[in-house]
């Protein structure tokens, strides 16, 4: 049995890599087990867990995780809103999202330098896996058929969900709460992307097939 430790962004993360993700990898005997990243450590009670705030609770979660020798770790964190002090966000080079993202990936993967370690950094943000069935997301949401199109149009935009920019006007999310106000992200995300299905996803979503296909190598 191989184990792979998911550092995640917060509860919604946490529910894919359960529900959706989970049962896919446990039929190929590899099983995933996700940590929701720590936003702030007190001395007594309970640490506060959900969101990226810094980097120096990623890197204290990380250096956490790869203590267990026997286990591959990862990350399933959001582009989108990520703090300025990750490794490689000083040195974006021009170019796509997606030369971005890589860029900021290979800065953390250095920084952690552990060959058992693989991050991912999801374009823009977990949201953008909705985009790959506009269907399913408004049947989710009972949006009517002109939010749909809308959706449709937002789609036929960008040559994939992923491209779906990165403002906080823009940003995946932002564009479903403008449209649809009572979208909860821990409640529908991860219904939503279980109902479109994990092949759909991955066509739709190069960077995020890139991530599973590393994983499925293990």
């Amino acid at each position: 049995m191989k184990r792979v430790l998911v550092l995640v962004e917060g509860q919604t993360e946490e529910r894919f890599v359960k529900d959706v993700l989970g049962p896919y990898f446990a039929s190929k005997n590899l099983f995933l087990f996700p940590t929701v990243a720590k936003t702030k450590r007190v001395k007594c009670g309970a640490d506060f867990k959900g969101g990226i705030t810094g980097f120096s609770n990623v890197a204290k979660d990380l250096k956490q995780l790869i203590k267990d020798q026997n286990a591959f770790v990862t990350t399933f964190i959001d582009y989108y809103g990520l703090p300025s002090d990750f490794p490689g966000m000083n040195s974006l080079p021009n170019g796509s999202p997606l030369i971005k993202v890589c860029h900021v990936e290979t800065a953390l993967a250095q920084f952690i330098n552990c060959p058992r370690f693989k991050p991912f950094i999801m374009l823009h943000e977990f949201e953008a896996l909705l985009y790959t069935n506009p269907s399913e997301l408004c049947r989710a949401l009972h949006a009517d058929h002109k939010i749909l199109a809308t959706f449709m149009g937002i789609c036929n935009a960008y040559q994939n969900p992923e491209e779906i920019n990165n403002s906080p006007s823009t940003a995946p999310s932002k564009r479903i709460l403008n449209l649809v106000p009572g979208y909860q992200k821990t409640l529908h995300g991860p219904t939503i992307t279980r109902r479109i299905g994990l092949d759909t996803l991955r066509q739709n979503c190069p960077h995020f097939d890139d991530w599973l296909v590393w994983l499925e190598s293990l």
